[in-house]
């Protein structure tokens, strides 16, 4: 059954959980501080809206990428505290879609600043 109240408990679960992203993973602070600068700097060059529906679009990927690998991480560390070669290869593989995540951000940003870097 449909309930107002239980999808108002769902999001504060959400915003509990960036919350634990952004507070304690050193990680999630460098998204976020290229995040604001990519922010300004859309702004600084007006860039089109369609560059701005591509510059959220990596920045969102990149941010999902991550808490999904801190979500990894966190189930990986409670159900084996100990190490093993599996979870060491899980976390590895959910650390390296972060990266890949970021690399295409990266690229995007590129693509799109590149050419207002070089009138400017």
């Amino acid at each position: 059954m449909f309930s107002i109240r239980d999808r108002y408990k769902s999001f504060g679960y959400a915003f509990a959980g960036i919350y634990v992203l952004i507070s304690s993973q050193h990680n999630a602070w460098i998204h976020v501080f290229m995040s604001v600068m990519v922010i300004v700097a859309g702004f600084l060059f007006q860039v089109t809206a369609i560059e701005w529906i591509m510059l959220i679009f990596a920045i969102v990927i990149v941010f999902i990428a991550e808490a999904m690998n801190t979500a990894i991480e966190l189930l990986c560390d409670f159900v084996s505290p100990d190490r093993q070669e599996l979870i060491r290869k899980t976390k590895d593989v959910a650390a390296g879609a972060v990266l890949l995540a970021a690399m295409g951000a990266a690229s995007i940003g590129l693509i799109i600043f590149l050419p207002y870097f070089c009138t400017f």
